[in-house]
């Protein structure tokens, strides 16, 4: 278990996403007010702040409990820093402080500080899987959200200025690194778990989530044009039976009960663009009915746009995007079986639960009840 250059170079690419992310975000709500449009303006504003504060909830939790482990009290400073929405910066700063001199300094030392380099190594991993968390969190609370509006105003207007572009292409990026980012993280800091190692790999598992993630919000984008009130209901329904499964599987992500309520609902949100695996059971027949219900909801939506056309809707852009939908969710599906059919790190072994998308074993790895599929 160790913390290399480049797991160093990447933590520095993550929070560069992230700061992106938080400029082009603030950049398109400043956009949408000035040319009147204050709805979309309040709505990019909302979700911004619903996903970070929640971020730094889970961030100021983490840290509590981490003083605690070591015996110290809580500081003040830090409550301070996350009801300024700082919690993240002061993460990344930590970490890629320990991590330089990980990474850069202790890896020429000789084979006598082996047992103090493993320390420092789990110590920064630990950080890394934290910060990959919570960037996870943060994604699909703000991130797919702001996707879906993006993508609305881009059809309704039929036409789109550089901010808006820039908006979808950076949270098409923040949702694949995320992803991508957070299970090759989580993996790296649970010694009993196989690395997912491989550009390969890698690149298939982000298609998989990426293409089915694309096809799910352009559907949900079709159906806000049919009717907004079906649409949010149909979400809603969604994050619901999310939280349902969340608490039917008695999830145990959280040392307190009003935390571990959040990450259920959390769970929730998360549920409504891609499958969670949430408590470590073997999840191929969850995936699939998952799936199969993602499959037939998307083409219902299609079936109902080819059969009521909307005048709303500039009919231009209808076949393209039906194309794209429906292109993406077969590419998506084709990359989910070439992954866990052929790549996934487990192939090959003695039927066993599946990691959770939030991690187990170690008794003393806040990840222990969680990892993502």
């Amino acid at each position: 278990m160790r913390y290399t250059k480049l797991n160093f170079m990447m933590s520095v690419l993550g929070i560069v996403i992230y700061i992106t992310d938080l400029i082009v975000d603030i950049w398109v709500s400043v956009r949408f007010f000035r040319e009147g449009q204050y709805v979309f303006s309040v709505l990019t504003v909302s979700f911004m702040l619903f996903g970070t504060v929640v971020v730094q909830c889970f961030s100021y939790s983490w840290f509590k409990a981490d003083l605690k482990k070591a015996g110290q009290e809580g500081q003040h400073c830090f409550l301070l820093l996350h009801c300024l929405q700082g919690g993240i910066f002061t993460r990344y700063w930590f970490t890629l402080k320990k991590g330089y001199h990980v990474a850069f300094k202790y890896s020429s030392k000789t084979d006598n500080f082996i047992e103090e380099q493993t320390d420092l190594h789990k110590e920064v991993i630990d950080g890394v899987t934290d910060l990959s968390m919570l960037r996870l969190f943060e994604t699909y609370l703000e991130g797919c959200p702001q996707l879906v509006l993006q993508l609305y105003t881009l059809l309704e207007h039929g036409q789109a200025n550089f901010s808006q572009y820039a908006a979808i292409m950076v949270s098409c990026c923040a949702i694949s690194w995320s992803t991508v980012d957070y299970q090759v993280a989580l993996r790296k800091s649970l010694p009993d778990k196989n690395l997912l190692n491989g550009l390969c790999p890698k690149l298939t598992y982000l298609s998989y989530k990426l293409f089915t993630i694309l096809s799910w919000m352009l559907s949900v984008v079709l159906l806000l044009f049919l009717n907004i009130k079906i649409a949010l209901f149909l979400l809603l329904f969604l994050w619901f039976f999310g939280i349902s499964w969340a608490f039917k599987n008695q999830t145990q992500f959280c040392a307190s009960v009003s935390m571990e309520l959040l990450y259920r609902v959390v769970v929730g949100f998360i549920l409504i663009s891609t499958f969670f695996n949430i408590k470590g059971q073997n999840t191929k027949c969850p995936m699939s009915c998952y799936y199969i219900v993602r499959v037939l909801a998307t083409l219902g939506i299609l079936i109902v746009f080819w059969v009521c056309p909307l005048s709303v809707f500039n009919s231009d852009y209808f076949i393209p995007i039906s194309i794209i939908i429906a292109l993406s969710l077969f590419l998506g599906i084709i990359f989910l079986i070439v992954y866990y059919g052929a790549l996934h790190p487990n192939r090959g072994e003695e039927a066993k639960p599946d990691e959770i998308d939030g991690k187990p074993v170690q008794k003393d790895c806040r990840m222990k009840y969680f990892l993502m599929q």
